[in-house]
């Protein structure tokens, strides 16, 4: 783990902010599970629930998974590690609107008066919260307050984008997560919907006839959207992979990435898009 000698502040997540272990890791960044209820069982997202296993098992499944926030007790304790070297916490999550996970966690901030715990609502999910974990990171690494660190996150909100399609809208309708795009439920099932994250609800965007145009319309939103500018690039998929693979280098060609990364969601992510799904998430400089 390497932290700057000035460092001041620890950062807490959840896990659907799909960091890489590795970046987790050498930042110190304590990462909550969401949970995972699948036929009577509690799986926590990331740890006794993988990706792989997780959409291996979806793709046939007879019954659909259904996903919670972590207990406000699991925030006391991820509060109170953090607490053992700093007093003060930065906790940045998925957006309030897609999930009670910041309810929990300012539950949590309540009963540990003693700690200066700062929460953050990043907006977002994936690597959207994952981007401002990282600006969340580099704030305190280069010695900030909690509250210079918890701005730095906060304007980093309303610059990220992300665009998706999923292979079917089943997931997010069943989930209450469909928002504005209510009305694509009962189209034509050949109708490939290309969705946005807007303020924590999914919205459509554009709606086309193949899977094929889907994609390729997916990377012209992106490359129109970012134009000749330096990007922070994320692109996500729920399995299989080699669509979304392919969409990554066309972006790569295409743009000029200051950082890109590829990534499979995690089972709290992919448990109300589905499989199929292939995500591009996205700031610019």
């Amino acid at each position: 783990m390497t932290h700057s000698q000035t460092r001041r502040v620890a950062i807490v997540t959840d896990s659907t902010s799909n960091l890489p272990d590795d970046y987790v890791r050498e930042h110190g960044v304590r990462v909550v599970p969401l949970l995972v209820i699948w036929e009577g069982v509690t799986y926590r997202d990331g740890v006794d629930m993988h990706p792989a296993a997780f959409y291996e098992r979806l793709a046939t499944s007879p019954t659909l998974p259904t996903t919670s926030q972590p207990s406000a007790g699991a925030f006391v304790e991820a509060f109170q590690e953090a607490g053992k070297a700093f007093r003060d916490i930065v906790a940045v999550h998925i957006s309030d609107s897609l999930s009670g996970t910041i309810a929990s966690a300012k539950a949590a901030a309540e009963m540990l008066p003693d700690l200066n715990i700062h929460i953050v609502d990043s907006r977002s999910a994936s690597m959207g919260l994952g981007f401002c974990v990282m600006e969340a990171v580099r704030a305190a690494e280069a010695g900030a307050s909690a509250q210079e660190v918890a701005e730095a996150a906060r304007r980093l909100v309303p610059r990220i984008q992300v665009l998706l399609t999923p292979a079917t809208l089943e997931f997010l309708y069943r989930g209450g997560r469909i928002g504005g795009a209510q009305h694509l439920i009962g189209t034509a099932l050949d109708i490939k919907p290309i969705l946005a994250l807007i303020h924590g609800r999914v919205e459509p965007v554009e709606r086309v006839r193949t899977r094929r145009k889907a994609l390729d319309r997916l990377a012209e939103l992106v490359v129109q959207r970012v134009g000749d500018r330096p990007v922070h690039l994320a692109v996500l998929h729920t399995g299989p992979a080699e669509e979304a693979a392919e969409l990554r280098e066309r972006l790569k060609q295409r743009l000029h990435c200051v950082e890109d990364y590829f990534l499979i969601g995690p089972p709290t992510i992919g448990a109300h898009t589905g499989p199929g799904t292939v995500g591009v998430i996205f700031y610019t400089d």
